[in-house]
């Protein structure tokens, strides 16, 4: 029996599992390592939303070893989450009917003493600031923002907040003279 898979952030562009398929698409109802404790940074966090969409890509595994080699993979990488999903995928904006149902996803609640790695909401200028001083064992944050708002727009999504992000975090590198992407 196949698993499915949903990646956001950066499972987009580094899966780090073996797979058969993948598709881009989104999952809906859903708003969309990179620091240390004194400087943390900022990633991709899923939380419930009704209406919203967030896009990525659903990996499709049959081999039973390699389900449980992702698996694996996937609880040490995704440790910052503390639940799991399964919902419905589509690889078409407008369709009513899931390409995919039953696609796992790691999700975060924003209990602080449950997911003590929730950042929570802030400005767009707040957030960047955060970005631009971020940098952890998997490298710069700004790296991992530069790299999603890329393997987005790679598979026809146009994330507004995420571009917007990325050029408020380049304006504020331009002005302290550092080096972006």
């Amino acid at each position: 029996m196949a698993m499915w898979v949903f990646g956001y952030g950066s499972l987009i562009w580094k899966a780090g599992f073996n797979f058969d398929e993948r598709l881009t698409g989104s999952i809906k109802g859903s708003t969309d390592h990179r620091g240390t404790t004194e400087f943390p940074g900022r990633t991709v966090t899923l939380e419930p939303a009704e209406g919203e969409v967030c896009w990525g890509a659903a990996y499709k595994i049959t081999k039973k070893e390699d389900q449980e080699i992702a698996l694996t993979h996937l609880e040490v990488r995704e440790k910052q989450y503390d639940k799991k999903a399964y919902v419905d995928f589509f690889t078409e904006p407008m369709a009513a009917t899931p390409a995919v149902s039953g696609v796992m996803v790691y999700i975060a609640s924003p209990d602080k003493k449950a997911n003590v790695n929730y950042l929570g909401p802030a400005s767009i200028e707040d957030i960047a600031k955060q970005i631009v001083r971020a940098e952890g064992p998997s490298g710069p944050n700004r790296d991992y923002l530069f790299q999603l708002e890329k393997a987005l727009l790679q598979i026809g999504c146009k994330d507004e907040h995420v571009i917007g992000l990325a050029n408020e975090v380049r304006r504020i590198l331009s002005e302290s003279k550092q080096p972006f992407a």
